[in-house]
């Protein structure tokens, strides 16, 4: 019912949010009758954070069309690799007519990126995407909003997630011979376990994980989303939080969490700081500050963009992860593609380098959550591991922003790097050479 009243209200709201776009174009405009008006810059502003605060936002795009390498132009092709009911795999394929940035390109990393399925799209790690291009060949895990999938389509599990992140492992191995995984948040657990899974089975395991401000043990410094998680009971979760979609989605019928209640969450953990930051942004709107205001524009597009997770896979993440503590304890059994129960061995991995990043004042993933994972890795030999505290960054300020470009990056740069090993040649596909001597593109 919930679902349905947000409906409701959403809808009811929608031409009024309209209506407050079209008022303050009216009000900024200097040809216009009401541009005129001496409170006119004023009203423009209320109107238009009226507009903001009552819009739906919907997913936004990554939109990365190049990037510069070395003062040299990078052509960038977003492509999905790998379409599944849940989760795409998408591809940032480089193009270059330059022979020795190809040559370089070539010979880089291939990376998987696994982005958080936790009520936000995964261009939220578009300055992580961005950043990693510029040195390796880059994938990364696009989830799907679930109220967009037909139920025909089936149930999602945690168990599914595992599976998935498997299968873009091995289909990254078997194009590059190996690659490497970074996971960012609530997929460092996930991921922990698709490749223990992979190693206890005798396959070949990824060169490298980087684990970035992820709850492998939510015991560690637990924070307010560890304490909800923690204090109450999986029926509560599945009575107050669980709704099934409305008719007019694709997905009606599916019961999912609703992502407007995961961005309330999101918001009441600090309401104080967003009600600073759109006052701040009226009162830019006044002195016509157009950086601040379009800073604040990209941050909330992308903040206030949410997507729907099926119950069952947000149901029994609460329960393994913070409530059971499995994956720690050592109790966690998996189910395969083949409806085989695995139990998660972090033990058995030996050839996988890792390296956890965690920030000192992230009030999501609390300080130890994700060093944890050095401890329950126990055959992985030391000077095989690797961790760093980013001194004053918080949950985003790891994966995004400055610190994550300037001291983040090239840290997991160098231990990406380090650990690089020779890979099966590259396939090269034909017409993707030009008939040219002088316009070769590159397969990167």
């Amino acid at each position: 019912m919930l679902y349905k009243l947000y409906e409701a209200q959403r809808t009811l709201m929608e031409p009024f949010t309209d209506m407050a776009q079209s008022a303050s174009k009216a009000f900024n405009n200097p040809l216009s009758m009401l541009g005129r008006n001496p409170l006119a810059q004023r009203l423009s502003a209320g109107y238009d954070l009226m507009h903001r605060l009552g819009k739906d936002y919907e997913k936004p795009e990554f939109g990365l069309r190049t990037i510069d390498v070395d003062g040299v132009e990078i052509a960038i092709h977003e492509r999905v690799e790998l379409d599944k009911p849940f989760c795409e795999l998408r591809r940032f394929k480089r193009f270059s007519d330059d022979l020795t940035t190809l040559g370089k390109l070539k010979g880089q990393p291939a990376v998987l990126i696994v982005a958080p399925l936790s009520g936000h799209y995964a261009t939220l790690l578009r300055d992580t995407v961005k950043t990693m291009l510029k040195d390796h060949k880059v994938y990364i895990t696009d989830w799907k909003n679930a109220r967009l999938i037909p139920q025909s389509e089936g149930e999602f599990h945690l168990d599914d997630y595992v599976n998935y992140v498997q299968e873009f492992i091995r289909h990254l191995q078997g194009i590059y011979g190996n690659c490497h995984v970074i996971s960012v948040c609530q997929p460092t657990v996930p991921v922990l376990a698709a490749i223990s899974l992979m190693a206890t089975r005798g396959e070949l395991t990824p060169l490298s994980m980087t684990m970035m401000g992820g709850p492998i043990d939510a015991r560690k410094s637990p924070t307010a989303v560890n304490n909800l998680a923690m204090t109450k009971s999986f029926e509560w979760f599945e009575n107050n939080v669980i709704y099934r979609v409305p008719t007019n989605f694709a997905g009606a019928g599916r019961r999912v969490y609703p992502g407007f209640l995961q961005h309330s969450g999101f918001v009441a953990m600090n309401p104080s700081n967003h009600a600073k930051s759109h006052y701040e942004y009226f009162k830019d709107l006044i002195k016509g500050d157009d950086v601040s205001t379009e800073a604040h524009r990209k941050f909330y597009d992308e903040y206030n963009a949410v997507l729907d997770m099926d119950a069952n896979y947000y149901l029994e993440t609460i329960k393994v992860v913070f409530q059971d503590f499995s994956l720690v304890k050592g109790t966690w059994d998996v189910k395969s593609v083949d409806a085989i129960m695995e139990r998660v061995r972090p033990q058995d991995i030996t050839t996988t380098a890792i390296f956890s990043v965690e920030g000192e004042l992230d009030d999501i993933s609390g300080s130890g959550q994700t060093e944890a994972v050095h401890s329950i890795c126990s055959g992985v030999p030391q000077s095989q591991q690797k961790h760093l505290e980013v001194p004053g960054a918080g949950h985003y300020g790891i994966f995004a922003g400055r610190r994550w470009r300037e001291v983040v990056y090239p840290e997991v740069k160098s231990f990406i790097l380090s650990h690089q090993q020779a890979a099966k040649p590259e396939k090269i596909v034909p017409t993707e050479i030009k008939n040219t001597p002088k316009k070769v593109t590159s397969n990167t």
